[in-house]
């Protein structure tokens, strides 16, 4: 190995920081150790309607095999908490859990799609290195291919696996975007990390589905980010009422962390909230028409589930709302009524089974 190859792990971190990423780590391609739990998680059917999940294969636990030639992976973490939140954030998202009338969203998904923030500052590291290094194969992704993501974050160091099943750093919690470089040279690896959630099942108990079946296993067809996000037909009854005022992922497993008390801000704007999302209302959400949708989901994670997934995900909110032991106030329960009403006889089926059951709740 050159002198030049060895100095490159720490010219990686410097150029990371500059583009905004919050931690750089080199990972091996050796992902075997995963393939027994990758076939177990994807036989017990826990990945739903993602199919995809099981199209792949083992080739998601085998990056030389997606992108042959591949010899190392270098990973990166990014933080997302909006750089204007104020320090008691974690507390007023728990807050506005026990609000009925508000509408939650993931905090990940208030700004700027972070698939296309990542993707881009990926290659632009992917450029620099390829200045110093010469011909470079290389591909980059961010939660866009069969990618091991968690599972290479954790052999290069980024952090360890939480019993959420999400990366935690002792530094930075877990609220923080992955993503990855596969290329073609051989770099040193970073050192991996302990595990430190020790005896603590926070996590596991406050998840309103109870979709964490067991420590680091989730069963994606009972959470809440799933069924908002990925999940296109009807929401199974039985699940309903537990989903609260969720309209986009949920945060509760995080919120409880320990570890997130030492989240950080990210540093990028791209993350800051648009459109006040962080302390929308169930009412103002439902009057969008898919136009006004197209266009305040612009650039936002939010847009790819279209406006029928966000009609659903409104419709059970509403639904919940209505029939809070927290009572609105009546003439908010009647606004929120009317304004249901009006996607009644909307042509998808989904989204008037959604609102039928919301308004024979209340």
């Amino acid at each position: 190995m050159s002198i030049q190859q060895q100095g490159l792990p720490e010219q990686l971190q410097l150029w990371g920081r500059q583009l905004g990423f919050s931690q750089i780590g080199v990972a091996p391609v050796d992902l075997s150790h995963a393939e027994p739990g990758l076939l177990d998680w994807l036989a017990a059917g826990h990945h739903g309607s993602m199919d995809y999940m099981q199209r792949h294969g083992l080739m998601r636990a085998r990056p030389a095999e997606l992108v042959p030639g591949t010899l190392s992976v270098i990973t990166a973490r990014m933080n997302y908490l909006p750089s204007g939140s104020s320090d008691d954030l974690i507390s007023r998202e728990l807050a506005r859990l026990q609000q009925p009338g508000e509408a939650v969203i993931s905090v990940y998904a208030r700004g700027r799609d972070y698939h296309k923030v990542m993707r881009q500052r990926l290659q632009q590291l992917a450029h620099q290195l390829q200045e110093v290094s010469g011909p470079l194969g290389h591909r980059v992704f961010t939660d866009s291919a069969p990618v091991l993501e968690a599972e290479l974050a954790v052999k290069s160091g980024l952090g360890w696996r939480g019993k959420h099943t999400l990366v935690l750093n002792r530094e930075a919690g877990s609220f923080f975007f992955l993503g990855e470089i596969f290329v073609d040279m051989a770099l040193p690896t970073s050192e991996p990390v302990s595990d430190h959630c020790g005896q603590c099942n926070a996590c596991i108990s406050v998840c309103p589905t109870q979709a964490i079946v067991a420590p680091y296993q989730l069963d994606a067809r009972r959470c809440i980010s799933y069924l908002t996000i990925e999940h296109d037909g009807p929401i199974p009854l039985e699940l309903r009422a537990l989903m609260g005022n969720r309209i986009y992922g949920c945060d509760d497993c995080q919120l409880v962390c320990p570890w997130n008390k030492f989240a950080q801000r990210g540093s990028l704007p791209d993350f800051d909230e648009r459109h006040g999302l962080g302390a929308a209302q169930l009412l103002q959400l439902v009057q969008w028409d898919e136009a006004l949708f197209l266009r305040m989901t612009e650039g936002s994670a939010i847009r790819r589930i279209g406006h029928v997934r966000w009609l659903r995900n409104l419709a059970i909110a509403i639904g919940n709302a209505l029939r809070a032991e927290t009572a609105l106030p009546v003439h908010e329960q009647q606004a929120l009524r009317t304004a249901l009403q009006l996607w009644s006889a909307h042509p998808s089926e989904v989204v008037k089974d959604s609102v039928a059951w919301a308004l024979a709740s209340s």
